[in-house]
């Protein structure tokens, strides 16, 4: 599946597609095969961030705000700051500014802890544990919309290819340069 001599593989309809031609055009002695993987995951990407989140927005929520709440919800304890930043995979600044915004809606509780008054423990109000148990099914449904043009068996195969990806990319420090 290489996009040199031939044009670029998959659709050819895709802003991508039409992005690799240009780079063809201009340098055809180039293999432009990782722009078709890599240009097409970014473009997915920004495409949902823009997308809007229909359920999550009738919760009041933003796509950041209910990693947060699910993080705690999933993992069934407290967390403190730190911890949350990694499970969401978010800066310790974001994630202090949504704690402080899902304080004051009642979602969230910190308690400081009893060893070392630096660290907070947040947890789940009862209202926080509804509302996600009530958005969840909401979004997953909407999800399933957007997913909705690929059948099953090519989701599965999607969603195992994305998999490797990510685990070659997570298992390889140094891949990625921040």
């Amino acid at each position: 599946m290489t996009a040199t001599n031939g044009g670029p593989t998959g659709t050819k309809r895709d802003t991508v597609a039409a992005v690799v031609r240009q780079w063809q055009a201009v340098h055809p002695d180039l293999d432009t095969a990782p722009m078709e993987i890599i240009g097409r995951i970014n473009r997915c990407a920004a495409l949902l961030q823009q997308a809007e989140d229909a359920p999550l927005r009738r919760a009041g929520l933003s796509r950041a705000e209910f990693d947060l709440l699910g993080a705690l919800r999933r993992t069934g304890h407290e967390l403190t700051p730190s911890e949350l930043a990694r499970e969401t995979f978010s800066s310790g600044a974001a994630v202090t500014k949504r704690l402080k915004q899902l304080t004051e809606r009642g979602l969230v509780e910190r308690r400081g802890d009893s060893r070392d008054r630096r660290v907070a423990h947040v947890r789940l109000t009862d209202a926080g544990r509804e509302l996600v148990d009530a958005t969840l099914p909401e979004q997953l449904a909407y999800e399933t919309d957007v997913l909705s043009g690929l059948d099953r068996q090519r989701q599965h195969e999607l969603a195992a290819r994305l998999g490797e990806l990510l685990g070659q990319l997570e298992g390889r420090p140094g891949v990625l340069r921040v």
